[in-house]
């Protein structure tokens, strides 16, 4: 004979949460359900009333202007420039960086370690005139001579809308923290059959750390598609605009196209949600590994 035992009953606190939680979801998706909808909705349609969800002639119309007749084709390729080479760049300094601090004890780690903490602490908008200043001074760069004066130095570039974002005091902070949960007896090991601190961390560490890698990738990623402060203080250019500064311009005529604002801000969106579903799983290792701990 079979006993079977019963199933589990959800209480009221369960029930409740549920609710909750689903109040929360309709909450947050609601935005980006009506965003998809009023992006294939015709002119006509988009205040019509009473408000629909589903067009009643649904068209490809207000994809087709953004990509034809917009700048966002090239402020696209111009985020992505920017974005990718954020990630690379921060996937190698700050682990890099953070392993150092982390494993390998030379004078002055820990000062070093409370300057990277303060600096993350700096608000970005205080430190938009020094890093103006710096980005137009850069030698030998856009006309300026060996001490930067005389040209527009890195203003209007790709590398100067990279210059802020190269190394991100928070992904060297989040990676110190996951080295330190890491076994010190794997690097002494190392040494001790002569392995120099940079193949101990390219061969043994590194490859550990895939879930901090993928988390500062993340981070450095959306960091950079988003950003919008930055790129409107250093871009003049049409050519150079970046995805927000490109999607702004929707709005600055004063009759707003909605239509191609909300096709345009799908477009938008899809690289983050890729980037972010790739690498959920390492994301939220990451995050709760060593991440996170003090």
């Amino acid at each position: 004979m079979t006993v079977t035992a019963p199933a589990p009953r959800v209480g009221r606190t369960g029930w409740r949460r549920t609710i909750v939680a689903g109040i929360a979801a309709l909450l947050v998706a609601a935005p980006f359900v009506w965003m998809l909808s009023l992006a294939f909705k015709p002119p006509t349609e988009v205040f019509g009333y009473p408000p629909a969800l589903l067009p009643d002639a649904p068209t490809l119309e207000n994809f087709r202007f953004v990509w034809d007749s917009t700048n966002i084709p090239v402020a696209m390729a111009n985020s992505l420039v920017v974005a990718t080479s954020t990630v690379l760049a921060n996937c190698l300094a700050a682990t890099a960086a953070g392993y150092a601090l982390a494993r390998i004890d030379f004078r002055g780690a820990r000062v070093l370690f409370v300057v990277v903490l303060a600096s993350a602490m700096v608000p970005a908008v205080v430190q938009l005139i020094p890093l103006f200043l710096i980005t137009r001074g850069f030698p030998l760069a856009g006309g300026n001579d060996l001490l930067g004066h005389g040209g527009t130095g890195l203003l209007d570039t790709h590398a100067g809308l990279l210059l802020p974002l190269l190394v991100q005091p928070l992904n060297i902070y989040l990676a110190r923290q996951y080295f330190l949960d890491l076994s010190p007896e794997l690097a002494d090991a190392a040494r001790v059959d002569g392995a120099g601190e940079l193949r101990i961390f390219w061969r043994i560490y590194l490859p550990l750390a895939r879930p901090i890698v993928a988390t500062i990738a993340v981070l450095s990623f959306t960091g950079a598609w988003e950003d919008f402060l930055w790129p409107l203080v250093v871009v003049s250019s049409p050519d150079m605009q970046t995805l927000p500064l490109a999607l702004s311009s929707f709005a600055g005529s004063g009759a707003t196209q909605y239509g191609p604002l909300m096709a345009s801000t799908i477009v938008a969106i899809v690289p983050v949600v890729v980037i972010f579903i790739a690498g959920q799983r390492h994301f939220v290792q990451g995050l709760g590994s060593g991440g996170v701990k003090g």
